[in-house]
């Protein structure tokens, strides 16, 4: 009979390189994904949903079904295609995803992620996004709900959060390599909404395409003397003389409106496997 006793490493079998891999990257846009096989999409949303998390929500990893039964994963797509999401539900507190992620298509060949959330439905919720009678605020962008976003402060959320995460960024973000290098692509972009966003990005390895300048003037305008350090006068929870010492103080400040024009025009990017060492607020706190 033949020894079937498990080998260590790879030294009693023949490699070839895998018949699979391209000779050369050909990039798969998002659109170009409803011409290929559900099968193949599926593989792909498993690439950005962590098997941990869907356990710990009573999810199966494999067919992302419930304790009841239901799928508790939907993606879908508008624009013809060039538009993507994808959803990972819970039973705790349906208002909000476990995790949410939306890219689109750009003009420029790339993917760019323009939204992604992750929220612990067993944390406090703080309506941020909706006015006092029931109006949708846009996370603060459209409209703002000034009570619950002082409560939010208080309680160390940054703008545009309705709860706290799982500390899953960090995770997340190398899960989109995956995805990406699965496309063929070597880079994506984002948008980030929020100047905290942006720091988050830029230690996490982005750089930028847009607002590199914008951001040190930010950050030198915080500092001791600097025309936004003489906005934080106390007129608002939001512009306490502390804001300038922490990016998430800062953000709630910008958000605020103590910048002259609105919070916007700021793009990065990240190729996927360097770090781009990027760092325009250094040494300063979350």
């Amino acid at each position: 009979m033949p020894d079937r006793t498990p080998k260590r490493g790879l030294v009693h079998l023949e490699l070839e390189p895998a018949a699979a891999a391209p000779a050369e990257a050909h990039p798969i846009m998002l659109h170009e994904l409803l011409g290929h096989s559900e099968e193949f999409r599926h593989v792909l949303a498993h690439l950005l949903l962590p098997a941990d998390l869907l356990v710990k929500y009573d999810i199966d990893p494999i067919t992302w079904r419930n304790r009841a039964g239901q799928v508790m994963v939907a993606a879908a797509t508008a624009e013809d295609g060039h538009i993507w999401g994808l959803r990972l539900e819970n039973d705790i507190d349906p208002r909000d995803p476990l995790l949410e992620i939306e890219m689109t298509d750009t003009v420029f060949g790339r993917i760019a992620v323009t939204w992604v959330g992750i929220n612990d439905p067993r944390a406090p919720r703080f309506d941020i996004d909706r006015t006092p009678d029931g109006g949708l605020t846009l996370r603060g962008a459209a409209s703002r709900n000034l009570e619950t976003e002082t409560a939010a402060l208080l309680a160390g959320l940054a703008p545009g959060q309705v709860r706290s995460g799982h500390g899953l960024l960090r995770r997340l973000l190398a899960d989109l390599e995956k995805f990406m290098a699965a496309l063929q692509h070597y880079e994506y972009e984002v948008e980030p909404l929020f100047y905290h966003n942006a720091i988050l990005f830029e230690r996490l390895g982005f750089r930028y395409i847009k607002g590199r300048e914008m951001m040190r003037r930010i950050h030198d305008g915080f500092l001791p003397g600097g025309e936004l350090q003489a906005k934080l006068d106390g007129s608002t929870p939001f512009r306490s003389e502390l804001a300038a010492t922490s990016v998430r103080g800062r953000s709630w400040a910008i958000h605020d409106g103590v910048l002259d024009s609105p919070w916007n025009d700021v793009k990065m990017i990240k190729r996927i496997g360097e770090y781009a060492s990027e760092d325009t607020a250094p040494s300063v706190t979350w």
